[in-house]
């Protein structure tokens, strides 16, 4: 997993391959983009009172982003049933792009034609975009995206060189073929 705040985790998530899911909803071919709708509960989550963001939060991926085999739909980490401060009960893993793309809480999965809205691309536009793909040519306006944090590396380890789509390019690069990675970040 791979933050926009420069840091990443290496996380052995549980889950189902999203591509699964979807080819049992059977989206008509005009489905093009998929949304994803977090639950909304600010009495059980006091995080949502803040104005700071749109609640409830949403995201969204291509279609194609969406069925790739490394897309899940993550229900556990660590060999373990995926806690609630981990987006239990069903959480979005996107490992190429930042984390904040892995929206938590999922409780609607809609197939739509148009690109949809989401909750930090709203937020700040110019700092958060819809492709959200871990990038270390394009930075974030408040710090550099050439190098990472590694957590659990230790203490005084130095930081690392961030890989172009967090190290999966060769996975997933031809997603985005023809499309300028500086402009559509």
């Amino acid at each position: 997993m791979r933050c926009v705040e420069a840091w990443s985790m290496v996380i052995p998530w549980v889950g189902i391959p999203l591509a699964d899911v979807i080819r049992r909803l059977e989206p008509t071919s005009k489905a093009r983009y998929v949304r994803f709708v977090t639950l909304f509960d600010p009495a059980r989550m006091p995080g949502q009172r803040s104005r700071v963001l749109h609640w409830p939060y949403e995201e969204g991926l291509t279609m194609a982003e969406a069925t790739h085999p490394l897309t899940l739909l993550a229900v556990g980490l660590y060999g373990e049933v995926l806690p609630n401060q981990n987006g239990a009960p069903l959480r979005l893993v996107v490992p190429w792009k930042y984390g904040f793309k892995g929206i938590k809480a999922i409780v609607r999965i809609e197939f739509v034609e148009s690109m949809p809205d989401t909750t930090w691309n709203l937020a700040a536009p110019h700092e958060y975009g819809f492709y959200a793909n871990v990038n270390p040519h394009v930075d974030h306006p408040r710090w550099s995206q050439a190098r990472e944090r590694r957590i659990g590396a230790g203490l005084f380890a130095e930081k690392q060189e961030t890989l172009m789509f967090n190290g999966y390019a060769e996975q997933v690069a031809h997603l985005y073929d023809g499309l300028d990675l500086r402009r559509h970040f």
